[in-house]
């Protein structure tokens, strides 16, 4: 492709749903001049093959990416606050707790009807 055809298409994502209720999932890269003509590429490769629910078009250059300072960060914040495995001993405070009271509400259960 010669610099002046480079200069005139620009590279589009395209992404699909199949359900309402479904994700989207990336399908494919595709040349085209502006987003209405990557959108009517994209309608013609997906509509004849497939049912799809919904199709977002986006110019390539418009999609952010992390930088390499910002991958690194994300491994040096810690999420263990946000998993459940720290929240493991709880049915054993419950088990311990729900004993204290039984044991408590039997003596003074056993206390009230001694009078």
């Amino acid at each position: 492709m010669s610099e002046q055809e480079q200069s005139f298409y620009n590279v589009y994502e395209v992404f699909s749903k199949k359900t309402d209720k479904s994700p989207f999932q990336h399908q494919f890269s595709l040349l085209a001049p502006n987003a209405d003509m990557a959108l009517v590429m994209a309608k013609e490769n997906f509509f004849r093959r497939e049912p799809v629910a919904d199709l977002w078009v986006v110019k390539r250059d418009n999609i952010r990416k992390l930088s390499q300072g910002e991958r690194e960060m994300l491994s040096k914040l810690s999420k263990e606050y946000r998993e459940t495995k720290g929240y493991g001993y709880l049915k054993k405070k419950w088990r311990e707790y729900n004993q204290e009271q039984f044991t408590e509400q039997h003596i003074l259960g056993g206390r009230e009807e001694s009078k």
